[in-house]
């Protein structure tokens, strides 16, 4: 699995009251709904894919990934975009995936 983005690390060092806060008010959103973790984690990716998030959007597969989702179902969030937020920004979003799913496969 990839390292954390540098400037994610220096922010939890540099803020860590603020980062646990973060932290938990994550945790709280999470836990406030029935959706269980994978379909969570596969919605956050449809939100960062639609707000043209990479850095978001390297989140959200780094956690499918932990969680074992499937790479066809982290794609399709990808593909579904294509009709909503249109053929490039899906075509970025795919790239942003693949930055991660290439390095678990060692390419």
């Amino acid at each position: 699995m990839s390292k954390l983005p540098i400037q994610f690390e220096k922010f939890l060092k540099n803020y860590p009251t603020v980062a646990v806060a973060y932290e938990n008010l994550g945790g709280a959103v999470h836990e406030s709904g029935p959706l269980d973790e994978k379909t969570r984690v596969l919605i956050k990716l449809a939100i960062s894919i639609g707000a043209r998030m990479e850095g978001a959007v390297h989140a959200q597969v780094r956690k499918a990934i932990k969680l074992k989702i499937k790479k066809e179902e982290i794609k399709q969030v990808a593909l579904l975009a294509i009709t909503t937020i249109g053929f490039p920004s899906s075509m970025a979003a795919m790239s942003w995936i693949d930055d991660l799913l290439d390095k678990k496969k060692g390419k």
